[in-house]
């Protein structure tokens, strides 16, 4: 139970974590550098919560995140994402396995698309001037918080790793303590071969 407790302490900071990171970028345009760091530090301990080996569990997820770092580097280059934006996913690709992660990447680009299109349109209405800046830490931040409250623990890395709410509770439950007894049915509840109903009583 203490390393269940411990992974859902860390998945509540990140929670926090970026919902902080959509409301620096939604006030100052910035995803500080310190909360992208302290989501890249806790990735480890998260692992050895959830009992990732180090071959090829923690050499997929470096792996993971070198090469969203290479990409994500890429689109910056290019000027089509900022510099936080770019740490930030680096250090969440530390957290999930690549199809959750893929999972996060889709949600985001559907989140970014409609974000962009409405701070467009407010933006054309009050007739401003200046460059339209898209806090995209916001897509960001909301594709994470939903693939972290919709996954099911078969997605992660280990059957023990995060489970939240509804079904994958009891999921999380079941594999950190054991199956849980239900109602005796089937074969189970049929006498021995040779017993005698109600013998015994």
């Amino acid at each position: 139970m203490q390393g269940t407790s411990i992974i859902y302490g860390l998945v509540g900071a990140l929670a926090i974590a970026l919902l902080y990171a959509a409301f620096t970028d939604i006030r100052r345009r910035k995803i500080d550098n310190w909360l992208n760091l302290a989501i890249a530090l806790a990735a480890p301990l998260f692992w050895w919560a959830s009992g990732l080996s180090l071959w090829p569990g923690v050499a997929l997820q470096l792996a993971l995140a070198i090469g969203t770092f290479a990409v994500m580097a890429g689109l910056f280059a290019l000027r089509a994402m900022g510099g936080g934006d770019v740490k930030m996913l680096t250090a969440l690709a530390l957290w999930m396995p690549a199809g959750l992660f893929l999972r996060l990447l889709v949600v985001m680009a559907l989140a970014g698309g409609v974000l962009t299109v409405a701070l467009g349109m407010w933006h054309v209405t009050r007739r401003q001037k200046d460059k339209l800046k898209i806090p995209y830490g916001v897509a960001i931040a909301l594709a994470g918080l939903w693939t972290i409250a919709s996954a099911d623990a078969a997605h992660w890395n280990s059957p023990k790793v995060l489970a939240l709410p509804g079904h994958a509770v009891a999921r999380l439950v079941m594999t950190t303590r054991g199956p849980v007894a239900g109602p005796v049915t089937g074969s189970a509840a049929s006498p021995a071969p040779g017993a005698t109903p109600g013998a015994g009583k």
